[in-house]
C-alpha cells in the first residue's frame, strides 16, 4: 500500500489515496499499526482520501487508538494539499466531504504546490446535548470545572467551556500552558462521565485579546503538537467567554494558526499550512 506522510504544523498522519489505492480492509487496525512512532510509520493516526459523490474527495480520519473521528482541521489542509498536488482535482476552491459535512477551502498555490489553506470549518456547535455533554445549561460557558485539579503551579481557571467544531472541545484557561501537565490532565477530562463521547482538552494562556498560546490533548491521541479544530473552538470560546476577539493568532507546538469567527455568518475560518514529509509503502 503507497502512503504519503503529511503534517499540519506538527499534526501529523500517514495519507492514503484511495483513488488509487485499495480501501483497507481494517481501517483501525491500519491506523493503530502505521501510528506507532517505534514500530510503525509514526503519526497521530491515519487519513483515508476516497472520492465522493457529493464533493472532490472524501475524508475518513482514524486516531492512533483506531477510533474514527468526524474530522480534522490540520489533517484536511493536508487532504486539500495532497488533492491538488497528486492531480486528483484543479479545482480552487476545494469541496472535501468529512464526518462535519462538505468544507470548502480556498488553496494558496506556490510554485506549482499548495503552500496554506483557508478552511471554512462551518458554524460552531454549541447546544449541551450536540457537543456532547450532560453538564447543566443549554451551553456551557465559564462552567465550574467538574474535577477536583490541582492547578496551582500554572495558574489554572477552574471554569471551563464547551464547543463542538464536528468533534467536542473543552477549553480552560490558565497563566502558564507551558507547566501544564497534560499527560496527567488530559485523560482525566477527555474521559471524565461528564462527555459521554470523549473530549478534545485545551489548555490556553491568553497574551492579549488577538492573541493565544495552546496545547492539546487529544481524544485518542494523546498530546499532539497542533490541533486544528481545537484552534477554532479556542476562538469561539474566548469571544464567548469575554476574553478574546473574533480574530485570532493561535500559537500551537507545532506552528501558528490564523482564525476568523465571522459575525456576518457565524463559520470560522482557520488558515495554515499543509507540508508533504515523504511517501513511501506499508507492506500488506
Amino acid at each position: 500500500m503507497r502512503f504519503i506522510k503529511m503534517h499540519g504544523i506538527g499534526n501529523d498522519y500517514v495519507y492514503v489515496d484511495c483513488f488509487h489505492e485499495s480501501m483497507p480492509a481494517d481501517p483501525s487496525a491500519l491506523a493503530r499499526a502505521v501510528s506507532d512512532r517505534h514500530f510503525g510509520i509514526g503519526s497521530d493516526g491515519l487519513i483515508l482520501v476516497c472520492r465522493s459523490e457529493v464533493a472532490d474527495a472524501r475524508m475518513r480520519m482514524f486516531n492512533a487508538d483506531g477510533s474514527e473521528s468526524e474530522m480534522c482541521g490540520n489533517g484536511i489542509r493536508c487532504v486539500a494539499k495532497l488533492v491538488h498536488d497528486h492531480g486528483l482535482s484543479s479545482n480552487n476552491p476545494l469541496r472535501i466531504e468529512t464526518g462535519r459535512g462538505v468544507l470548502t477551502l480556498r488553496l494558496e498555490v506556490e510554485a506549482g504546490k499548495v503552500a496554506r489553506v483557508e478552511v471554512d470549518m462551518g458554524e460552531p456547535i454549541l447546544e449541551s446535548e450536540r457537543i456532547p455533554t450532560t453538564l447543566p445549561g443549554p451551553r456551557v460557558i465559564d462552567q465550574p470545572l467538574p474535577l477536583a485539579l490541582d492547578g496551582t503551579t500554572y495558574g489554572l481557571d477552574p471554569r471551563l467551556t464547551c464547543v463542538s467544531m464536528g468533534n467536542p472541545h473543552v477549553v480552560l484557561y490558565c497563566r502558564d500552558v507551558s507547566r501544564v501537565p497534560l499527560e496527567q490532565v488530559g485523560p482525566l477530562l477527555e474521559n471524565a462521565a461528564c462527555f459521554p463521547r470523549r473530549i478534545n482538552v485545551h489548555f490556553v494562556e491568553v497574551r492579549s485579546p488577538d492573541e493565544v498560546v495552546m496545547r492539546t490533548w487529544e481524544r485518542g491521541s494523546g498530546i499532539t503538537l497542533a490541533c486544528g479544530t481545537g484552534a477554532c473552538a479556542v476562538c469561539v470560546a474566548g469571544v464567548l467567554s469575554g476574553r478574546t476577539r473574533r480574530q485570532l493568532l493561535a500559537h500551537l507546538p507545532g506552528g501558528d494558526l490564523h482564525l476568523h469567527w465571522a459575525e456576518q455568518n457565524n463559520r470560522v475560518f482557520m488558515t495554515g499550512p499543509a507540508t508533504e514529509v515523504f511517501q513511501g509503502e506499508w507492506p500488506d
